[in-house]
């Protein structure tokens, strides 16, 4: 199997890949333009920022198996990779820790106002009556708006700096918080109004694009924190420059809208970055992170070589979509299956999912086929009538 690695990872991702037995190609310099270029030949993709194009996958002929080194797909082109059945798989939760603690980083920074402290030191100005001006963390309250993994990270530090925590999440209900010991909103804007700081921590959607609007901004106190570690699509960053002049908000991003592509290109929002401390977006970029995800990427490679399935694909369907459903009990010898398979392609109908188990001792076996259509009677008695089939039953 050839692995294609287009962007950084850790040293040891190589060496445990070579040791399955795979050729490995590490390009951390590609981007999404070269990439449609290099990927001919290769069977598997990995990437951590890099882009994955509709270019790219249409020029991967041999590309079987694509893995995001990280949480979000936002940058791999999930329709095109199922439109060629290419699975795409990721590394949820590896990256919890170091998201939150830097989320809580950058909250602490905002209140205390660290980076400006700083860079009025290196200018040799000693303004302690300025910087001196916090409000301090404790007992504040804490907005946290997503209890994925990492909102659930960032609760349990922020409940050691004795904050107190209002939330919001589609699967947060009274009871749930009740039992967290956290306060429950029952909507963005009732933690919006509520939070002294605010973190968010939603995947991103088209339907949460600018979740943070005026609207929203408007509701949060003025002074209150904003955190975004999460996605910077969230925010709508001209009404985040007018809410900073006009409420004074401290935010911390480590997110933004049309990010830099490369390592090394340009941040243009020269005006946000004066506005707000800013980070680019290095939120899972620990070394335990790093080391953690690799694992991950290398499990997913070992499970797709032993069982041809990787783990934690995110573009297969998890339920079928039919209504239909033959299970039939046959003897385990060779040309069953395919006659089973014959008969329902002479009756025009398409198997969407089939699912073959052996019985110990290997004699027999039962066949679970889900179908779009129901077969006709005439169908099930020639199956059954098979000399190989002992049960056929279902639909």
């Amino acid at each position: 199997m050839k692995i294609l690695i287009a962007d950084k990872v850790s040293p040891t991702t190589v060496k445990s890949l070579e040791a399955l037995g795979c050729e490995v190609a590490l390009k951390p310099e590609l981007d999404a333009a070269s990439l449609p270029s290099a990927i001919a030949g290769f069977d598997v993709l990995i990437v951590r920022s890099t882009q994955v194009t509709k270019q790219t996958i249409e020029a991967g002929k041999d590309l079987s198996l694509i893995i995001r080194a990280g949480a979000g797909v936002n940058t791999i082109d999930l329709e095109t990779a199922s439109q060629y059945g290419i699975h795409v798989t990721n590394c949820p939760g590896k990256n919890t820790e170091a998201v939150a603690e830097l989320a809580i980083g950058l909250m602490l920074a905002c209140d205390r106002r660290i980076p400006q402290a700083a860079l009025e030191m290196q200018g040799g100005k000693w303004k302690k009556g300025e910087f001196g001006k916090a409000k301090g963390l404790k007992d504040r309250i804490l907005g946290v708006i997503g209890l994925g993994n990492i909102g659930m990270a960032v609760i349990a530090r922020a409940k050691a700096l004795e904050m107190n925590v209002v939330a919001w999440s589609r699967s947060l209900t009274p009871e749930k918080a009740e039992a967290l010991d956290i306060v429950y909103a029952e909507s963005p804007l009732a933690v919006a109004a509520q939070a002294d700081a605010l973190s968010l921590h939603v995947a991103y959607s088209k339907a949460l694009n600018h979740m943070v609007d005026a609207e929203f901004l408007a509701t949060m106190k003025p002074g209150a924190i904003l955190i975004n570690t999460a996605r910077g699509d969230l925010i709508d960053t001209i009404a985040l420059k007018e809410a900073i002049k006009s409420k004074k908000l401290r935010v911390g991003l480590d997110v933004f809208e049309n990010e830099p592509k490369g390592n090394e290109e340009p941040f243009l929002d020269a005006e946000l970055a004066s506005l707000a401390i800013c980070t680019p977006h290095i939120g899972a970029s620990t070394d335990q992170a790093s080391e953690a995800i690799a694992e991950e990427a290398v499990r997913i490679v070992r499970s797709y070589i032993e069982a041809g399935m990787p783990v934690n694909v995110v573009n297969v369907r998890m339920k079928p979509a039919t209504t239909h459903k033959l299970v039939v009990r046959h003897h385990n010898r060779v040309g069953v299956l395919s006659a089973i398979l014959l008969m329902l392609k002479e009756e025009g109908i398409n198997i969407e999912e089939m699912q073959n188990t052996i019985f110990s001792g290997g004699a027999t076996a039962t066949c679970l086929l889900y179908l779009d259509k129901k077969p006709s009677d005439k169908t099930i008695s020639l199956m059954s009538a098979h000399e190989d089939i002992i049960q056929v039953t279902g639909c």
